[in-house]
């Protein structure tokens, strides 16, 4: 069975969702305060894991590993789900 990204350990950080990111919400918020939802780790969004190839993207926090958002587009329309973080703050 083939590994995934997220098995490997190849997720990028979360510079990599910047353009993403901006279109969905029409601001820059790499720098923007992030609280996970599941442990309490704050940080900016750009110290979070990223994967792309899952279904959809999907964001991870950095120290417990908990999903904290998911980005899925179909038919050219982005949902994004958020159930993972506590709190973002944009700077």
């Amino acid at each position: 069975m083939p590994r995934t990204e997220y098995a490997r350990g190849e997720g990028l950080d979360g510079n990599a969702i910047a353009g993403l990111l901006f279109d969905v919400f029409g601001a820059e918020l790499t720098t923007a305060a992030g609280e996970c939802g599941s442990c309490g780790a704050r940080g900016p969004i750009a110290e979070t894991e990223v994967y792309l190839r899952a279904p959809g993207t999907v964001v991870r926090c950095r120290s417990c590993r908990s999903v904290l958002m998911v980005f899925v587009t179909v038919r050219n329309t982005t949902c994004v789900d958020l159930r993972g973080m506590a709190t973002l703050e944009r700077r």
